[in-house]
């Protein structure tokens, strides 16, 4: 019985390995939040690394904004309206420089590294 007890605990660690190593390679990505407030990206820099997520989230009690960015032949989020959220995954090491879409004054800069 006991070597029956020893087999299947050789056995489990190595069939389960795949779901382990998945599971650690998801808790090993981040995500940065982005406060829009005031007309505002709060904070206006963050730094990640390569696979790392950013999250705009609309603050404000009535307006509307997106997240623009120019450099990347003006990709742009839906408008995000009060409550609402964005995501993007930065996949490529640079800086991306960013800014609201109908609020040319309101800037702000992901910037990526390795």
């Amino acid at each position: 019985m006991l070597s029956a007890v020893i087999a299947f605990c050789r056995w489990r660690p190595v069939k389960r390995a795949p779901l382990l190593l998945a599971l650690f390679s998801l808790a090993a990505l981040a995500e940065v939040e982005v406060r829009i407030v005031d007309y505002r990206f709060t904070p206006p820099s963050v730094s990640i690394k390569a696979g790392d997520s950013v999250r705009w989230i609309n603050g404000e009690k009535r307006t509307s904004h997106s997240v623009l960015f120019p450099d990347e032949n003006g990709l742009e989020s839906e408008r995000l309206f009060p409550g609402e959220a964005y995501v993007r995954r930065f996949d490529q090491p640079g800086r991306y420089p960013y800014r609201c879409g109908p609020h040319e004054e309101m800037k702000g800069e992901v910037i990526v590294g390795e």
